[in-house]
């Protein structure tokens, strides 16, 4: 299946989130998950199902100022 993940176009073999983590090989330190704009909570992860040319978004906070 296609995917854009963080702006860059992939062809996955995953169907969940967290498979999609896993076969990126990106660590749970990850903070939020969003699909399509909409944010999927941590605990949906392993449930949510992605669909051909869904916009994937990782996103991890940082502190600063």
């Amino acid at each position: 299946m296609t995917l854009i993940v963080n702006g860059e176009k992939r062809v996955c073999i995953a169907n969940t989130i967290q498979e999609l983590l896993d076969e990126l090989g990106i660590e749970s330190k990850v903070m939020a998950a969003a699909v399509n704009m909409n944010v999927i909570k941590k605990e949906l992860w392993n449930s949510f199902t992605l669909s051909e040319n869904d916009k994937v978004e990782f996103l991890q906070f940082v502190g600063g100022g």
